[in-house]
């Protein structure tokens, strides 16, 4: 009978994605290594030959959260012949539906991280930061688009109104786990929504609603 050979890039990915469940369910620190390795089903042996210490397997979540977020959110950026207002509302559809899962937690592993490890491990921090640029420059460029193909209004900011989406999502998230009401996430996108067509008043949507 042949003997199985290991598979080092699964091993990994098992000790990635086993860290992600339990990192959105318990927190960094509630997440230990054995219990990791047990989620996983791997030996603590295999968890240091793939990293060095917990740390690195939190910089490999935050990678894999960001490649899971960009194919989701892919959806509505990568069709540019679509108008920006529409990508942005597509990509307001993609959250919401984040939310209306029923047996799923509605959170950002990035931010859970970022909330919990900013002020003592700024490695983490760093490309937490990173990463939640990424998603706010992907919004700005689509308001940048909007705004000259429709008028927005004075003053109009488009990097500060991504800002401002970003942390009405990560809020709206954090807010809805104190309150363990997703429906809180659902109602503060819709307010955005409303806030994003306030800015460009002249813009008449043709995009169907279901």
């Amino acid at each position: 009978m042949p003997l199985s050979r290991r598979d080092p890039v699964a091993t990994r990915e098992k000790l990635v994605t086993a860290a992600v469940r339990l990192i959105v369910k318990n927190g960094y620190h509630g997440s230990g290594v054995d219990a990791i390795c047990e989620e996983a089903g791997v030996t603590k042996g295999s968890f240091f030959h793939h990293f060095a210490n917990k740390d690195q397997l939190g910089l490999a979540v935050i990678a894999w959260w960001s490649a899971m977020g960009t194919r989701e959110f892919s959806k509505a950026w990568e069709n540019e012949s679509m108008d920006p207002l529409d990508q942005l509302e597509t990509m307001l559809d993609i959250m919401e539906g984040f939310a209306r899962r029923p047996s799923e937690p509605c959170v950002c592993a990035i931010g859970m991280m970022a909330q919990e490890l900013a002020e003592t491990h700024p490695e983490i921090r760093k490309h937490c930061a990173a990463e939640l640029a990424v998603w706010t420059a992907h919004v700005a460029a689509l308001l940048e688009r909007a705004a000259t193909l429709h008028q927005p209004t004075d003053g109009f900011n488009a990097e500060r109104v991504a800002w401002f989406l970003n942390s009405v999502w990560q809020g709206s998230m954090l807010l809805a786990k104190t309150r363990d009401d997703k429906q809180l996430i659902i109602q503060n996108l819709q307010q955005a929504r409303a806030y994003i067509r306030t800015l460009f008043p002249h813009r008449t949507s043709t995009r169907k609603t279901s």
